[in-house]
């Protein structure tokens, strides 16, 4: 009666706290989802949560059911890496390199528990900031490349990871946190705070300020996120990061952030692999452990499109 797509829905409602973004986590249409509850409510003869609250209150019988996911769905995955590992034999090498200098925050809690579900893989992880990884990958030196800038390349295969939108942030007192967004032409007269990579491989500069040739008074270098929200705090420029990247610093009331262009900018991460390993059941199960803690851990990401 109860099914696994039943309990992986219920898990999606608890951490979205939406039918909307759940739909998206589960990959369904909205209708789809609420007719799948709908459903299930009505083979259990009871209410599982309580209609128009945000975030969704659960029943007594939706608790139930969450708890009954978390002891079941670990063991479903558990049971599925076994599975492949018995069917296909496989052990394999994950060397990634890593082109995105704020996603340290999600990559090594997956890593940490892919080496506990994977301990045959030899996995590897190595910075890509000081050379290009794409080419590496190709010539198979590395096995997955972290990425937002997907190069179209033969036999590489992107698999979307999530979306993210890149905010502006500045200090609590600049006067760009009167408006409700920012246009380019707000950073003319800003000293703009990045990574030490080329500019071209920037979103606020190759999808917002060059597009209306703006270009910022000056631009300052950083190795560390905390050192780009330290000198955001204290006045000395402005910077932008992902809005996942920069939550907790919100919350701490340290710094104030602000989209970019009325519509916002957002950018999807991929995990780059060759497309003959990108169906490989450890590959896969990768992207599938990484995309699940940055669900449950990360604010503002939401589910990507099909890979590239």
């Amino acid at each position: 009666m109860i099914e696994l797509r039943h309990l992986r829905t219920l898990v999606a409602l608890r951490e979205t706290g939406s039918l909307v973004e759940a739909a998206e986590r589960v990959h369904l249409t909205q209708s789809a989802l609420s007719h799948q509850i709908k459903d299930l409510e009505d083979r259990l003869n009871c209410s599982l949560f309580i209609r128009k609250t945000k975030p969704l209150i659960f029943t007594s019988a939706g608790q139930r059911l969450l708890t009954l996911a978390d002891e079941i769905l670990p063991m479903a995955r558990n049971a599925e890496r076994d599975i492949a590992r018995l069917a296909g034999g496989e052990t394999g090498r994950l060397h990634i390199a890593i082109e995105c200098h704020s996603c340290f925050q999600w990559l090594m809690p997956t890593i940490d528990q892919y080496r506990d579900n994977w301990p045959e893989v030899e996995l590897d992880l190595s910075s890509g900031f000081n050379f290009s990884p794409l080419p590496a990958l190709t010539r198979g030196e590395l096995d997955m490349v972290i990425t937002s800038d997907p190069v179209t390349t033969p036999n590489l295969a992107y698999i979307p990871l999530f979306t993210y939108e890149a905010m502006l942030v500045m200090g609590k007192r600049h006067l760009l946190a009167r408006k409700s967004y920012i246009e380019p032409q707000d950073l003319e007269a800003e000293t703009l705070i990045c990574y030490p990579v080329d500019k071209d491989r920037l979103d606020i500069f190759s999808r917002f300020l060059d597009p209306a040739d703006i270009e910022p008074v000056a631009v300052r270098q950083a190795e560390l996120t905390l050192m780009m929200i330290q000198l955001v705090a204290s006045g000395r420029g402005v910077c932008s990061l992902p809005n996942w990247a920069v939550t907790e610093y919100l919350e701490r009331d340290y710094v104030i952030a602000r989209p970019l262009g009325n519509k916002g900018l957002w950018a999807t991460l991929y995990a780059a692999v060759r497309e003959e390993q990108k169906d490989a059941e450890y590959i896969q199960d990768f992207v599938r452990s990484a995309q699940e803690f940055s669900f449950k851990n990360l604010q503002g990401v939401r589910p990507s499109e099909h890979a590239r």
